[in-house]
């Protein structure tokens, strides 16, 4: 069974959202992702100043079994990267929650993160898979 914290928020394209403030969120991918990907052994992330869109592809996560395209959960401007999950991709599969983080986006809509899943709804998602 995957790790699904009850604090965070989730999406259908297996991306959790940490809510940092109420304009600005963390990203990475969930338990279940890295676990279904196995070893992760390189990241591309969107750049710092980027505006993404809520559902359009913003970067990749490459494992050694296929490529996976990473999805913004909501729309806003890349506040920050891991540069150290970009030097360790594995860091994702060892602490796919904590230190395999992704990016941060800031300048995003309350109402979109509402709109995200919760730990609920996401583990029932995943259930069905």
């Amino acid at each position: 069974m995957s790790s699904i914290p009850a604090h965070l928020k989730y999406t259908s394209e297996h991306e959790w959202v940490e809510v940092i403030s109420p304009e600005s969120i963390r990203v990475g991918i969930t338990d279940f992702a890295q676990h279904a990907l196995g070893d992760i052994v390189y990241v591309l992330t969107p750049k710092v100043g980027e505006q993404v869109r809520a559902g359009g592809v913003c970067g990749e996560v490459e494992s050694t079994k296929s490529v996976s395209e990473i999805y913004a959960p909501v729309s806003g401007q890349i506040s920050a990267i891991n540069d150290a999950v970009v030097e360790n991709p594995e860091s994702i599969n060892s602490s796919p929650y904590g230190t395999g983080w992704l990016f941060e986006i800031s300048s995003v809509s309350p109402a979109e993160i509402t709109a995200l899943l919760d730990s609920v709804t996401y583990s029932a998602l995943i259930a069905a898979e």
